[in-house]
């Protein structure tokens, strides 16, 4: 049976909306309970910086109280935080409460097993198939414990600077680092001041309502304003729930997810240390898989989801991959996409290498991408209708080599979505709006 309530990265809606109520909270923490600790346990809760995470805080606290688990309660820390503390801790499980880069508005609930790795499709059925059980309350003498443990981000702080090498440090670097109001306001400004360098934070401010809201990887437009502005070496831009990041040259340009999987994966390469193909995603720039060509680098796509990325990852052997969206993986340091991880590998090529951002990022050529969204009234897949295969056919044709064609239906809305790159800009929107024509008329 497929799953309901599941997506790609957990429960997520509009807050007081079904899914995300009080009273769907409690139930998803008591099946949770039956399913990833039938015998009793224990499970880290964490969460980012929303209004609405206090109460749906309070509500997974009952459900798995009642259940008969133990509670730890960490506040807010980047998802990956939490990813690592519930395998630091020896967990049952861990709960992240956030709806990453969306605005405060949504909110979402997402578990990580015993090893800080994402739920398996059948554990999350397993769950579901439980959802419409009246919740478990055990005897007074089989209830779980609470307690905060609010401190213990300090570890994963810890964990953080251990990931650049010894003789490595940040001391004279100038870093701009937006938080996005979220959940890395704490942990990233300690963690990069603890390495020496010389911060300027800003979207460090949440006021339960400002998290990803003009700030942060979504929204860098002020980021690669304050770099330039203040002379800083580099930028690093969060989103809400610290899983993703794009970084800013000293010039004020965004350096996206591809280009940083450039610039760790040639630097591995070049170490030694490369395990297996890098791989992207469907929608990762053509630029980026020429250029690691160039390098004698392998290269592998897989379809639009972290998820799906890290499933290739393990077939294939690889230990880094990513999304253009800067949900990088690097396997040989975590189990998930970790911004500040990330950004760190990023900001050690730089010292090893004394070399700025720019002339790092400068080896891989974006390629123009023009990507349009359709809106249809359901979902459909586009390529099994004749009429948009023809004219498929025809543009892929006419790109040959020298460009790519990406057309799917979102997995998330009821959207066709259109991504064609070419070695012209004008000729890769051209193109895309030919296609996108296509796909109106299919369903006028």
């Amino acid at each position: 049976m497929g799953r309901r309530y599941f997506g790609t990265d957990g429960v997520r809606g509009r807050v007081g909306e079904h899914p995300m109520t009080v009273d769907f909270a409690l139930r998803l923490a008591s099946a949770a309970a039956r399913v990833l600790a039938p015998g009793g346990g224990t499970v880290l809760i964490g969460k980012d910086t929303r209004l609405s995470g206090y109460m749906f805080e309070a509500a997974l606290e009952a459900g798995f109280v009642a259940a008969g688990v133990n509670v730890l309660l960490i506040g807010p820390l980047p998802t990956p935080g939490i990813a690592y503390l519930t395998r630091r801790f020896e967990c049952s499980f861990g709960v992240v409460i956030s709806a990453s880069h969306n605005r405060y508005e949504d909110n979402g609930i997402k578990f990580f097993d015993a090893t800080g790795g994402k739920l398996s499709d059948e554990l999350e059925e397993r769950i579901e198939d439980l959802l419409d059980a009246v919740p478990v309350t055990r005897a007074s003498r089989e209830l779980g414990r609470a307690k905060r443990v609010d401190t213990s981000r300090t570890y994963y702080q810890d964990f953080c600077r251990s990931v650049l090498p010894a003789n490595v440090d940040l001391a004279g670097l100038k870093i701009v680092v937006d938080c996005a109001n979220g959940a890395a306001y704490k942990v990233a400004p300690r963690t990069l001041a603890d390495l020496g360098a010389d911060i300027v934070p800003i979207g460090c401010s949440p006021n339960g309502r400002n998290i990803n809201d003009g700030c942060g990887s979504t929204a860098p437009e002020l980021l690669q304003l304050t770099v330039p502005g203040v002379g800083a070496d580099v930028g690093i831009g969060l989103d809400g729930d610290g899983d993703r990041v794009l970084m800013v040259d000293h010039l004020g340009r965004i350096v996206d997810g591809d280009q940083l999987l450039y610039v760790i994966g040639t630097a591995l390469h070049e170490g030694g240390a490369l395990r297996g193909p890098i791989v992207g995603t469907l929608m990762s720039n053509l630029g980026l898989e020429l250029a690691l060509r160039r390098r004698g680098i392998g290269f592998e796509r897989a379809a639009v989801g972290d998820r799906y990325v890290l499933a290739r990852l393990k077939e294939s052997g690889g230990n880094l991959g990513g999304e253009t969206s800067g949900h990088i993986l690097c396997l040989d340091r975590t189990t998930t996409g970790d911004g500040l991880v990330s950004a760190l590998q990023v900001l050690a090529v730089m010292r090893e290498k004394q070399q700025s951002l720019a002339e790092l990022a400068a080896g891989m050529e974006k390629l123009p991408q023009a990507l349009l969204n359709v809106r249809v009234a359901t979902r459909f897949d586009p390529c099994q209708v004749p009429e948009v295969a023809a004219v498929l056919a025809r543009v892929e044709g006419s790109l040959g080599a020298a460009g790519r064609v990406v057309l799917r239906a979102s997995g998330t809305e009821p959207v066709i979505r259109v991504m064609v790159e070419a070695q012209d800009g004008a000729v890769a929107h051209s193109a895309a709006a030919e296609i996108a024509a296509a796909v109106r008329d299919a369903r006028a």
